[in-house]
Formats: structure tokens, C-alpha cells, sequence
């Protein structure tokens, strides 16, 4: 995992420059992995639904006819994954057998807006679809932050509903989002993550982590608990920086897969035996053992309109034999989620070209 803590030579953010920041953080987490519901009915009275939290997110956010709920601005690409062999003693899932796996996959800028400019939010994200060829799928959606802020579906639920606009302004309440990670000290982590965490210049040069931990099954039925990273293969030089205008993600990813194939590697972190497996807002102690299990690669871009990628669900509990969930409350929470905006965005196609004509505009 990246060591994203602040540099030596950094100097800490004062008070009003940490209360500010903290108050646009709910904005930046209400984009950093989809939306949640709990769905195991313990939230009574007031049960947390799909229903609620795609509502919540749609006050927050706006609503924005055939586009993802949150992740809304993205781009597709085409490629596969070789294998490197070295998982096929862990997981028996064909993806880690076979030589090659095409692969779908999307970047995103973690936002509600299908229009917020690229520098918004320091966070990136990419989700995958590898077909095997027996048939199975597996399916993921990882983020550039190296774990989740909170552990429970029911505090995402509250940090949502802390940067909703008050009725009697029309704007959120600056004091609620500082207030609410005050009283949640698991979100510790990821507060001292994102006081030094920077929009990047390319979806390309970020590595995406799974955040919440699955467990990989051979043949035999043994059980490993791991998260997976893509890394990338290439750098930029230090300190690049940014480029001007609200959409250079998707005009240096086109530049740059034009120029040739990008490589990511997957790595698989293996737990412990006393490693926490089902919260996804604590990290895993460095020094665990990392595993290669192979290289994606990326040859093509689609725009997101009408390429492959528009009406795949990248629910993180479509997986193929020989990996499966952990117990962790988020991850059902992100299947019902997800399920809950891929009807809505899916119903309303027909405003599409619609919204094509506007977005040239």
C-alpha cells in the first residue's frame, strides 16, 4: 500500500485550513465508492433502503438522466489481463490461469456531476470486468484512497445526510461534516490521507486500491483473505502537476493509449490471520506478503455514451469461482447500491441523446 502520509518538510495545515477542508470532505466521500444501502434490516426503525441512499446522493448531487448516480463523469477502455501464474495456488478463478482475459473497464472522477471539472476532487477511480471463458465474470471497482472513511453503511448514510442542503438556505450546514467525523474517530485514516492528497494530471499514473477485502479460494477450498492494487507501470516525472481546464482526464488517457498499450500490474495483499478482514476503514500493517498476479492492458478508449462500459453494473460481488466476498458490511451495501442506479440510469436511455447534444454544447 502507498505510504500517502505528509512529507517531513510539509508544513501542517493550520486550524481554519483543516475545519475548511474537512468541510468540503463530504463532498469528495460522497463520490469515493458509489452508493450504499443497508440491506440487513437492523437499522429500525427508520431502515436504511437503496431507495434512501440513491435518494440522498441524488439531493446532494442533482440528477442527471442516464448517468451513473455517483462516478457520473468517466470514459471506457478496452484490454485484457495476462496472467503471471503466480495466484493459481491461491485461486482456482480461470483469470489467474489462463494466459489472457478480456477486460472492460472504465475510469471515473468520483463525483455526482457528469459535468464537475476534473480538479474537484483529488480522488480517481477505475472499475473492470474480466470475462472468463467459461463464462463467469468478476467484477471491481477500486479507488486511488487507500482505505474508506467509515466502517458501517449507516455512517455513510449520516455523512451523506450531513452535507445535504439545509430546507432554509438551500446549502449544507459548514459545521456538519467536521461534526461528524468528530464523532466518528474510525475515520482517522482517511482524514490524515486526504489532508495531503492532490487531484492527479492522468487517470493513468494512479494506483487503485479494492479498499475492501476479499478472500481467494483454490481447488483444495483453502481461503485466503486479500485486496488487490493496480499499480501502473509508468510514471510521471515529480512533481507533475495538473493541467488547466475541467476535462483533461479523458484527453491525456485518448493521447495517451493512443501512443500504445497502458500496463497496470495487479497486486493481491494477503492478510494475516489477524489481519481486519471486515472494515474497510482500517489499513493492513506494511510488510504483508504482495503477490504479482498479473498485468493489465489497456489498447482502446469508448466514450462513456455508448461505449461497452455504459450499461455494465460494476457490482464488486460479481465474481467467478475461486474469489469470494468478506463479510465486510459494505461491500452488500455497494451490490444494493449499485443495483438501485443502474435502474434508474437504465430507464431513462431514451433521454440520451439528449443529453449527447448538451454535453457538445
Amino acid at each position: 500500500m502507498v505510504d500517502r502520509s505528509t512529507p517531513p518538510n510539509r508544513p501542517p495545515l493550520s486550524s481554519a485550513s483543516l475545519i475548511a477542508r474537512l468541510a468540503g470532505i463530504g463532498v469528495i466521500v460522497a463520490a469515493v465508492a458509489g452508493a450504499f444501502a443497508y440491506v440487513n434490516g437492523t437499522f429500525d426503525p427508520q431502515r436504511l433502503t437503496p431507495k434512501k441512499l440513491i435518494n440522498v446522493l441524488e439531493t446532494n448531487n442533482g440528477v442527471h438522466p442516464g448517468f451513473r448516480r455517483n462516478h457520473s463523469k468517466g470514459v471506457c477502455v478496452i484490454g485484457h489481463f495476462e496472467s503471471s501464474g503466480e495466484a493459481r495456488s491461491y485461486s482456482s478463478a480461470q483469470v489467474f490461469n489462463d494466459p489472457q482475459t478480456p477486460v472492460v473497464g472504465r475510469f471515473a472522477l468520483p463525483a455526482g456531476s457528469p459535468y464537475a471539472p476534473d480538479s474537484s476532487v483529488p480522488i480517481r477511480s477505475l472499475a473492470l470486468r474480466f470475462t472468463q471463458a467459461n463464462g463467469q465474470q468478476w467484477r471491481t471497482g477500486m479507488n486511488s484512497m487507500p482505505v474508506f472513511p467509515v466502517g458501517t453503511p449507516e455512517a455513510f448514510y449520516q455523512l451523506q445526510q450531513a452535507q445535504s442542503p439545509d430546507p432554509a438556505t438551500g446549502k449544507p450546514n459548514p459545521a456538519a461534516v467536521p461534526a461528524f467525523f468528530g464523532s466518528h474517530p474510525e475515520a482517522g485514516p482517511f482524514l490524515a490521507w486526504i489532508k495531503t492528497a492532490k487531484p492527479s494530471a492522468s487517470y493513468v499514473t494512479e494506483t487503485y486500491n479494492s479498499v475492501n477485502a476479499f478472500y481467494l479460494v483454490n481447488a483444495a477450498g483453502q481461503k485466503q483473505a486479500v485486496r488487490w492494487s493496480m499499480v501502473p507501470l509508468a510514471q510521471d516525472a515529480a512533481g507533475a502537476t495538473a493541467p488547466e481546464g475541467a476535462d483533461f482526464l479523458e484527453k491525456d488517457l485518448v493521447q495517451r493509449i493512443g501512443a500504445g498499450p497502458l500496463r497496470f500490474q495487479l497486486n493481491l495483499t494477503l492478510a494475516n490471520a489477524d489481519d481486519p478482514v471486515n472494515d474497510a476503514s482500517k489499513s493492513w500493517p506494511a510488510g504483508r506478503k504482495v503477490i504479482n498476479a498479473g498485468t493489465l492492458v489497456l489498447n482502446a478508449t469508448q466514450p462513456q455514451l455508448d461505449g461497452e462500459c455504459r450499461d455494465i453494473n460494476y457490482d464488486p460481488l460479481v465474481l467467478p469461482a475461486g474469489i469470494e466476498g468478506s463479510a465486510d458490511p459494505l461491500l452488500a451495501a455497494r451490490s444494493a447500491g449499485y443495483a438501485s442506479s443502474y435502474l434508474r440510469r437504465t430507464s431513462e436511455v431514451s433521454q440520451l441523446p439528449a443529453v449527447k447534444q448538451e454535453a457538445k454544447q
